[in-house]
């Protein structure tokens, strides 16, 4: 599985111009998922994200985690963190999950989060979506969970 974290003042997602999901200050996450993760995948990343201390403490360093500050998470599905740009102009996104594995890991990956005490706002798997969001910082980071 692959993350995009950005911290973010504020963050939604709408689906056909009807918001689906909101949060304050906390993580954006987009999550792709590939044919080989499973649910350790999803739990390495639900234990790993809500613990990165990416958030400043009173001097300006990097020491609070999301736990920390009760913030929150907006959780996006998003199969392009797959896609294959080597070759010519148009991505290839074999490598991403078929939507029946993809969904049921980022549902799992979203509950487990929620397990650790963080609320989670979500989009809608597989639909159109329109996210926005104020990057803090802007802090931006990825992980992959074949990298450990």
């Amino acid at each position: 599985m692959k993350a995009v974290i950005q911290r973010a003042v504020n963050a939604s997602v709408a689906v056909e111009e009807q918001a689906v999901g909101t949060i304050d200050q906390g993580l954006v996450v987009l999550l792709g998922v590939t044919h080989e993760d499973t649910e350790e995948d999803a739990r390495y990343l639900a234990k790993k994200i809500p613990y990165l201390r990416i958030f400043e403490d009173k001097d300006g360093k990097m020491n609070h985690s999301l736990v920390d500050l009760g913030g929150q998470m907006l959780s996006i599905s998003q199969f392009t963190l797959y896609g294959d740009c080597r070759k010519g102009r148009r991505p290839n996104f074999m490598q991403a999950a078929k939507p029946d594995q993809a969904e049921e890991l980022y549902e799992s990956f979203n509950k487990m989060v929620e397990h650790e005490g963080v609320k989670v706002e979500t989009g809608q798997f597989g639909a159109m979506m329109d996210v926005q969001l104020t990057n803090s910082g802007p802090v931006t980071l990825i992980i992959d969970s074949k990298e450990r």
